[in-house]
């Protein structure tokens, strides 16, 4: 089984590979069926947007190899958008085998137009009816045999999280590989036509009966208003900043922190002692900031407690279909910043890495809004490796300061957002959000995207973070430190107030932002110090990895931009900081 993800036309399929598109709209359990039948590493989230690039993996049935191409999720085959554009290009690239057209049983009527649209293309076809069961819970019973008639092609109830009905799809998909009889071949069929038909389908399979929502819908509704939704909104965020930082706190005193303190570095010490005596090297790899102590200690006893409590909550804000209303309610405000509500998932990815929240904006409308949200994302928003190196630095001293390290950062995203808003020419789009059922997440599917991405932080995160401490012991051992603080001196000890030994921080800041920040954990600082120190890290220059891809997204040019503003306006609010305190210290 292999698979791989790729941009553009960067996809090679042997010659006598089967090849079947699995299509659908949004939010329809596309990425579900995709997983489940690939076996593939692929997160699902109950958003628009989230698969902005296609995927392919592999599928054996019948002793035969298919390759599944997960297709953007798209409304329409009208080409107004570059999700659209990219579905159009591989219906009509005539290559492929079979289509696997996913279907929300809950929303059938919408779902059907783009039914009828894909068959326009003369492929054939197989429809996965998904969601059957949620279908069945709010009282709509589709009739799958007329269905069937209707369309002319395969229809398969399914309940993909549950793997219901994917055996029974894979036996229709084989069967119907390379079958063109029923297939339509008319691209000429008006709009207005083509939803009188779906209008007709729907009259003779679809039957809705009267009922009372259930707890789960009303709640759905009611996160929608106003009120109580701003309340119900505000507690949600209170208990998941709760769960990452008090959660955070217990996991790294009872469990990480012993386990690297008490076992893992003391083994590493005793190793490393039997084969070299003290000395530079010895220092290197198990002294003071060493790789082997440093280089654990941080990322897994300092960081990862609170990275693996962030990724705790946001898949169950995903997956429960929440975020998608809480875009709704800050719309009004992100407006303002010169974009729509709906990236508010961008935003909230950003407190966990920059990267994938930067990739998310593609899901945006327009270009004005991805560099908005791209360049607030790189300016304010602390990853969740930041914020645990932030509680880890400021938890046991001040949670005030740890507090206004937060009020700052949301301060300077709206002062930005509406700077740039102004500058940036473009125009703010529509929002045109789906809003998905309110579902209690699968359990499974749940713990498995927990594992991946927490997988993936640690992949990404380890290496750049133990060649940074790396780089730290050799600074520090060296005396290279000494040398580079008296080049700094004024900017660091005067400007900002900090101890010499601060200047390891921002070297190593250029790797990791967090890295920036935990330095300061060895060094005894005064409240304000502390406050500085982390407002410099909070703006400090992003990660290598995040300006990979702002260079990606947006070129060398703006990427310079946003990296050299992001240093200038680091070094400007924590010297200001620094200044304003020290005079009113004076005065009191």
């Amino acid at each position: 089984m292999g698979c791989h993800t790729a941009d553009g036309k960067d996809l090679y399929i042997e010659k006598n590979d089967l090849k079947i598109l699995l299509m659908g709209n949004p939010n329809v359990g596309k990425s579900v069926v995709f997983s489940k039948l690939t076996g593939m590493e692929v997160m699902s989230a109950n958003y628009t947007g989230t698969t902005v690039t296609y995927t392919k993996g592999i599928i054996n049935h019948r002793k035969k190899k298919g390759v599944l191409i997960d297709v953007p999720g798209t409304y329409s085959l009208d080409s107004t958008s570059p999700a659209e554009e990219v579905a159009i290009e591989f219906l009509n690239e005539a290559s492929a085998d079979v289509v696997i057209c996913v279907l929300d049983a809950t929303n059938l009527e919408r779902n059907l137009n783009f039914a009828l649209q894909v068959q326009e293309y003369g492929l054939p076809t197989v429809f996965a009816l998904n969601l059957i069961d949620v279908a069945e819970r709010q009282g709509i019973s589709i009739d799958v045999e007329k269905l069937e008639k209707e369309l002319g092609a395969p229809v398969v109830p399914t309940v993909a999280i549950r793997n219901i009905g994917l055996v029974e799809l894979m036996e229709k998909t084989w069967e119907i590989m390379g079958n063109k009889e029923n297939s339509i071949t008319d691209l000429t069929v008006t709009e207005e036509e083509r939803w009188q038909k779906v209008g007709k389908i729907i009259k003779q399979v679809q039957n809705v009966e009267d009922r009372h929502p259930t707890f789960l819908e009303k709640l759905g509704d009611l996160m929608l208003q106003p009120f109580p939704g701003l309340p119900i909104a505000v507690f949600v965020l209170m208990m998941a900043l709760g769960v990452v930082v008090g959660g955070g706190k217990g996991l790294r005193a009872a469990i990480f922190l012993p386990l690297v303190n008490n076992w893992i570095v003391p083994f590493f010490r005793n190793i490393i002692s039997l084969f070299i005596t003290e000395g530079i090297t010895y220092n290197i790899l198990v002294g003071e900031y060493g790789v082997l102590v440093k280089g654990i200690e941080w990322p897994f006893a300092l960081i990862l407690p609170y990275v693996l409590l962030f990724y705790i909550v946001l898949s169950f804000l995903e997956d429960s279909g929440y975020l998608p209303r809480l875009g709704v309610l800050v719309d009004a405000t992100l407006r303002r910043l010169g974009v729509h509500g709906g990236n508010i998932v961008p935003f909230i990815m950003g407190y966990g890495c920059a990267v994938p929240a930067i990739l998310g904006t593609r899901a945006a409308t327009s270009y004005k809004e991805r560099l908005i949200v791209s360049s607030l994302v790189a300016l304010a928003v602390p990853c969740a490796a930041q914020t645990g190196a932030f509680i880890a630095l400021l938890g046991e001293h001040s949670a005030l300061v740890l507090a206004s390290v937060y009020l700052i950062s949301f301060a300077s995203i709206v002062i930005a957002g509406t700077i740039l808003n102004k500058v940036i020419g473009g125009k703010i789009e529509p929002m045109l959000l789906e809003i998905p059922n309110l579902l209690l997440p699968d359990s499974q599917a749940l713990l498995k995207k927990i594992w991946i991405r927490t997988k993936g932080f640690m992949i990404e995160a380890e290496l750049p973070m133990m060649l940074g401490v790396g780089f730290a012991a050799l600074v520090a051992e060296t005396g290279m430190l000494n040398a580079v603080s008296g080049y700094v001196a004024p900017l660091t000890t005067g400007w900002l107030g900090l101890p010499s030994e601060a200047t390891l921080g921002l070297m190593l800041g250029i790797i990791r932002r967090e890295l920036a920040v935990l330095p300061l954990l060895e060094l005894n600082l005064t409240t304000l110090q502390l406050l500085v120190g982390s407002v410099v890290a909070l703006f400090y220059i992003p990660c290598l990895s995040v300006l990979g891809v702002l260079i990606k997204e947006f070129g060398i040019k703006i990427s310079l931009i946003i990296g050299v503003s992001t240093i200038v306006i680091a070094f400007f609010i924590g010297g200001l900081i620094n200044q304003i305190g020290s005079f009113i210290g004076l005065l009191f």
